[in-house]
C-alpha cells in the first residue's frame, strides 16, 4: 500500500510528453473518470452511467449501440447495466464491460500516456477483480502503469484534507452503494475489519419505489427502474423533502397526473435505518472484538459516509443522530462534498503522486 509524505493536488496537470494521471470508477451504476483538463482548468469529471445498448440503424441495418446516459433515456426496454452484480464474471458481462469503457474512453479522449489508479470494491471475488483488471488494462489509457486501491478509502481522501492526509490517518468509513454496503476501518492506509453486506442497496431502494408508487397510485402508475433511480436522486431529501407530481401518458390517448407523498422517502428511511443498523450493530462490535484500540482511535475521528446514497440531502445529518443515540457516543460523521465523485478523485490524487 502507498503511504506518500508528499500530497498531490486536485489541480495538477501535466504538459508535454510526461504521462497524466487519471482516476477511474466503472461502478455497477455509474462510472466515472478524473484526469487534468486540457486547458489547464483543473479537473475534468467524466460521470455517465455503466450501461449500453444495441440498437439498428434503420438504413444499413449495421448494429450499433448507444452508451451511457443516451442508452438509459433512449432505450429503458433493452438497456444492459453489466455490473449490476458490482464485479463482471468472466463471460458476457466482461466483454460488455470492456465495450462500454473503451467507448467512454474514446468519446471523452481522456489521455493513453496516463498513469492510471481505479477503485475496486470490497469483494473476495478474486476472478472478478481480475476481470476488472483486464477491463482497464486492455483499454487504451495507462500506457504507464495502472494501480488499484479501496473504493472507501479513495473516497475518504476529499473528505479528509487537500492532498493525501487520509492516507495517514486513522478512521472508519463506510460506502452506501448500488449493490452493498460496505464498512471498514483504515489505520495509515491499511483497511482492517472490512464488511460488507447486500441485503440495503440503492437497488433495493429503487425496486420499493416502483412497488411503494404502484400502491400509492392504486396501480394506475407503473414506472421502470430507471425512473425510480431519477425519483430517488432528484427527490429524496431528509431536510425538505417535498410530494413529487409528475405526468404520463395513458394507453388510448389522454394524459394522467398523479403526485406521491410517501412512496420515494418511506424506503429511504427504511434503508438508512438497515445502514444504522449495520454499521452500530455489526461492523463496530466487530471492529471493537478485532481492534479494540484501533476501535477506539477510530471513533475519535469522523466517521466518512460515500458513495451515492451519501449524496442524498441531509443523509449524512441523520445518519449521524441516530448512529449517536444507539452507541451513545458523540461521534462526528462527514462525508465529501460529492460522495458520488470522490472515490475517482480520491484515485486520482494518488496517480498524480505516482506521476509527479
Amino acid at each position: 500500500m502507498y503511504r506518500g509524505a508528499d500530497h498531490g493536488s486536485d489541480d495538477a496537470v501535466t504538459d508535454g510528453g510526461s504521462p497524466v494521471p487519471v482516476g477511474v470508477k466503472i461502478g455497477s451504476t455509474r462510472t466515472v473518470i478524473a484526469f487534468p483538463a486540457p486547458d489547464g482548468s483543473g479537473v475534468q469529471v467524466v460521470q455517465t452511467l455503466t450501461c449500453l445498448a444495441e440498437y439498428e440503424n434503420p438504413i444499413t441495418g449495421e448494429t450499433k449501440y448507444a452508451y451511457g446516459d443516451d442508452a438509459a433515456a433512449e432505450y429503458p426496454e433493452s438497456v444492459e447495466f453489466p455490473l449490476r452484480s458490482g464485479l463482471p464474471d468472466a463471460g458476457r458481462q466482461t466483454e460488455l464491460t470492456s465495450q462500454f469503457f473503451d467507448a467512454v474512453v474514446a468519446s471523452h479522449d481522456v489521455p493513453e500516456h496516463s498513469a492510471v489508479v481505479y477503485v475496486t470494491p470490497m469483494s473476495d471475488d478474486e476472478a472478478g477483480q481480475a476481470n476488472l483488471r483486464r477491463v482497464i488494462e486492455q483499454s487504451p489509457i495507462g500506457q504507464v502503469g495502472i494501480e488499484r486501491y479501496p473504493e472507501m478509502l479513495c473516497g475518504a481522501i476529499p473528505a479528509l484534507g487537500e492532498g493525501l492526509e487520509a492516507i495517514e490517518q486513522v478512521f472508519a468509513a463506510m460506502n452506501l452503494g448500488a449493490t452493498h454496503v460496505e464498512a471498514a476501518a483504515f489505520r495509515r492506509g491499511e483497511q482492517i475489519a472490512p464488511y460488507r453486506s447486500g441485503r440495503t442497496t440503492g437497488n433495493e431502494v429503487d425496486r420499493k419505489i416502483i412497488s411503494n408508487v404502484e400502491n400509492e397510485t392504486q396501480s394506475r402508475v407503473h414506472i421502470d427502474i430507471n425512473t425510480a433511480r431519477e425519483y430517488k436522486e432528484q427527490h429524496a431529501d431528509f431536510e425538505s423533502f417535498e410530494p413529487v407530481t409528475d405526468v404520463i401518458q395513458q394507453p388510448g390517448g389522454g394524459r394522467h397526473e398523479f403526485t406521491i407523498e410517501r412512496s420515494i422517502m418511506d424506503p429511504v428511511e427504511e434503508y438508512l435505518d438497515g445502514v444504522v443498523d449495520i454499521f452500530a450493530g455489526e461492523f463496530l462490535p466487530a471492529l471493537s472484538s478485532q481492534y479494540h484500540r484501533v476501535h477506539r482511535l477510530a471513533l475519535d475521528q469522523p466517521i466518512v459516509l460515500t458513495g451515492g446514497m451519501a449524496c442524498i440531502p441531509g443523509l449524512v445529518a441523520e445518519f449521524q443522530r441516530r448512529v449517536r443515540s444507539v452507541v451513545d457516543e458523540d461521534l462526528t460523521v462527514t462525508a465529501p462534498q460529492r460522495p458520488d465523485i470522490a472515490a475517482t478523485l480520491g484515485a486520482h490524487r494518488i496517480a498524480t503522486r505516482f506521476v509527479g
